[in-house]
This record gives C-alpha cells, structure tokens and sequence, in this order.
C-alpha cells in the first residue's frame, strides 16, 4: 500500500500531465478552426471548378491526356499521415490504410513498380520499421498544407502519368466530415475521373453555356491541372483537419481521465489519512488506559 507521501506526489503529477492535457487540447482546436475556415473557404472554388470542368470535358473533341485509362504496370500512392503523435488511433489507421492500398494495387511485392509518397513523420517512421521504401521529405505538407506544395507535388505525379512512369495515383487520407466525424478513404487521382457534380433542381444556372476563349482544348489543358492540384490540396487540408480533430478527441479523454484519477487517488489519501488519525487516537487511548 502506497503511503500518504506517495499518493500525494502522485495527485500532484496527475495533476500537472492535467494541465498539458488540457493545453494540448486547447491548441488542437485553434489549429482545427484555422484548417476548417481554410476548408470552407475553398468548397465555392472547388465546386465552381468541377462544374467547368464537367461542362468543357463534354465536348466530344476534346482529349484530356490525364484521363488516359491504361493497365497498371507501375503505380503510385500518396499517403497523408502526421508529424506528431498523441492522436489516438490516427497514425495506426493510415498506415493500415496504405497497406491495404498496397494490397490492391497488386505491386506490393514490387518495390521497383510501386512509388509510395509519404507526407508526415509519422508515415516514414511505420514505413521504416516494416522496411517499406517510401519518398520522404514532405512533412511540411502535413504541417502547415499550402496549395503552393500540393501543386509542385501534382505536378511532378502528373509529370509521372503523363511520360508513363505511373499508371495509376492514389490517395490515403481521413477525410474531414466534422469534429467528431472522420473517414480513411483510399481515392483515385489520376487518371481524373470527370463526375458530374450534384446540381439541386432548384439551383439558379444548373447548366451554363460558357463562352470558352481562346479554344476548348487550351483551356481543358490548363483547368485539368489545377483541378487535380487543388484536389491533392483538398485532400491534404482534409487529412490535417482529421488530424487537430483526433488529437483534440484524444487530449479530452486523457484529461478527463486525469480528474477521474485524480478524484480516486483523493478518495484513497483521505481513508488513508483517517486510518492514521484513528491509529493515533487508539494509541492515545490505549496509553491513558494502561496509567490508570
């Protein structure tokens, strides 16, 4: 049985890992505030985006060379992970996420056909101890996303399909739904898939007939791009939203099993402490008993 000393230090640590519990989550929440209005303030851009994009790829002229359906002989998966830990199950899941997608690939055998982009410490650390050779070295993307990097990256991948160094890109994300809510998806970039976007029926212009300059195939060859640019964006604020999100969730329940520890320990110092005072006071009354 610890002594009063013993669980009173304790109380006190527990006490203290409290406080960086609580910190912590307070922090992640700042951060996941700053991804989301990131978020929200790209979806007008995005939707506007994909809307041009359907309405120009419909025209049967057109050739989208990033749409080239071909076998998959090489292949490459993108993988978004964190720099740091103490978020519950996140870095576990995405590394089971690129095995699996690994798996389907059906190059997991095949090192010299199978390209994985790690982003995130995290990613290259499981990779290393599971001896997976993956491309490092973009831990910022995962840090602090800008459109700036997940452009040059969609470029050197885009660069990959179209000279036939890849035939396929996916993703390896959580995708961000709410605060509470995330989902590990495994997503095709390239070749792009054009989908329609969801139009309600009552939306002012579901079909806008553009007045495209200088020519439909010019500006498919320069829209393309950006769109699957800002989808590797999208996916990389997505991927650090679920991210604040996780540790926040984790950082709550650790302080919350702080109090619950430290009301135990609480419990367990004042009995102890009874104990004591009333061994003291038999002790008294037994000494007075035996001068009379």
């Amino acid at each position: 049985m610890a002594s009063l000393k013993e669980i009173k230090e304790r109380i006190a640590s527990v006490k203290n890992t409290r406080k960086i519990t609580s910190a912590m989550k307070m922090v992640a929440a700042a951060k996941l505030r700053r991804v989301q209005r990131s978020i929200e303030a790209l979806v007008p851009y995005s939707d506007e985006l994909d809307n041009m994009v359907h309405h120009i790829a419909s025209d049967p002229d057109v050739v989208i060379p990033l749409n080239t359906e071909r076998e998959v002989e090489r292949a490459t998966i993108i993988t978004f992970g964190a720099n740091g830990t103490l978020c519950g199950a996140y870095n576990n899941n995405v590394f089971k996420g690129l095995r699996e997608a690994m798996a389907q690939s059906g190059l997991a055998d095949r090192s010299d056909r199978l390209r994985i982009v790690a982003i995130g410490r995290q990613v290259e650390l499981d990779a290393a101890r599971e001896k997976i050779e993956v491309e490092s070295g973009l831990q910022e993307l995962s840090e602090k996303p800008t459109y700036a990097q997940a452009a040059e990256l969609a470029q050197r991948v885009m660069a990959d399909f179209l000279e036939g160094r890849t035939d396929r890109v996916t993703l390896v994300y959580y995708k961000f739904i709410s605060a509470g809510t995330q989902r590990l998806v495994c997503e095709q970039l390239l070749p792009v898939d054009i989908v329609k976007p969801e139009v309600a029926d009552n939306a002012p212009y579901p079909d806008v007939d553009y007045i495209l300059e200088p020519s439909v195939q010019e500006l498919v060859d320069r829209i393309v791009p950006r769109q699957v640019a800002l989808r590797l964006y999208t996916a990389a604020l997505s991927a650090s939203a679920s991210e604040h999100a996780a540790r926040m969730v984790a950082m709550q329940a650790a302080t919350d099993n702080a109090d619950k520890l430290t009301d135990e320990l609480a419990l367990e110092y004042n009995k102890q402490r009874q104990q004591a005072i009333t061994a003291e006071l038999l002790d008294i009354m037994g000494g007075q008993t035996g001068r009379r």
